[in-house]
């Protein structure tokens, strides 16, 4: 009777061995959890090196996708492509060949970009009497130009490729709640801001054919240094509870560009904390 438990218990463990371990359920299946696969994409940053740029570099890294940027800060920019392996492009926007440049680099080892993140952008506050035309122009072309050149050689490139591409595209322009409230010296940022906005929708009518949506982001107050050295008066102003941080346009940034995504198209997202619905009176 003992010899028969023994044999027994040999084939019952034989008989585990051959099954398979129950599978432990996946991040996406654990309750609680929301899990989304982003595919690697082909993506070019405007204005890559600091700030929002930066952060947006990161993410679009950590989600495994090639990504290279320009900027003109060398220094940053060389110091960001090193910490997260992306393709660094040193030039000034302004510079319509150097930045035509670019992109026909890009293309050339990639073939094909499928998202474009327009990001790039000055301020140059001061008082309206102290804006020079040259200081006006100069902020719009640097904040809006490059979004057409960009997107006329996007345009262009598509136009000579048959249309095969399943995913179509992204572009994403940063603009800022600047162009829907304002306070004064900073005209010329509000201009070039607003432009943004507006030529996004004119833009997804440009591309529909090609299946690349078109939109835009208005951020608020993004605070891109020191977000330590705030105090409770900058947090609590806005109805969030608290200033923003660039890994909040970031985040946006992947959320535009995921594949389901394509039915978000012209519009114009506002992420600041609920600031451009608080109603403010003073005392």
């Amino acid at each position: 009777m003992a010899d028969n438990y023994l044999e027994r218990k040999m084939e019952e463990h034989r008989q585990a061995v051959k099954r398979p371990a129950p599978s432990r359920p996946t991040l996406a299946h654990r309750k609680g959890y929301i899990s989304q696969k982003f595919p690697s994409r082909r993506v070019f940053i405007t204005g890559g090196a600091n700030g929002i740029g930066r952060e947006i570099v990161k993410q679009f890294r950590a989600a495994d996708c090639q990504v290279a940027f320009c900027d003109i800060d060398s220094a940053a920019g060389t110091e960001t492509a090193q910490s997260t392996g992306a393709r660094f492009y040193p030039l000034d926007v302004t510079d319509t060949n150097a930045l035509s440049d670019a992109f026909s680099d890009i293309l050339k080892r990639w073939g094909d970009i499928d998202i474009l993140i327009n990001n790039v952008g000055i301020g140059n506050f001061k008082p309206l009497s102290l804006t020079s035309l040259d200081d006006f122009n100069t902020i719009l072309a640097t904040n809006l130009q490059p979004i057409f050149i960009l997107s006329k050689l996007l345009r262009s490139h598509r136009d000579s490729l048959p249309l095969c591409n399943s995913f179509g595209g992204r572009i994403i322009n940063i603009a800022s709640t600047r162009h829907i409230m304002s306070e004064a010296d900073s005209v010329g940022y509000s201009a070039s801001k607003g432009a943004i906005a507006s030529l996004t929708h004119s833009l997804m009518m440009c591309f529909a054919d090609l299946h690349i949506t078109v939109n835009s982001i208005s951020p608020g107050w993004i605070e891109t240094g020191d977000y330590a050295a705030l105090g409770p008066e900058d947090h609590s102003q806005h109805p969030s509870g608290r200033v923003g941080k660039p890994d909040d346009i970031a985040r946006a940034c992947i959320f535009l560009s995921l594949p389901d995504n394509d039915f978000i198209n012209g519009i114009d997202l506002v992420i600041d904390g609920g600031m451009t619905h608080k109603m403010i009176y003073l005392d």
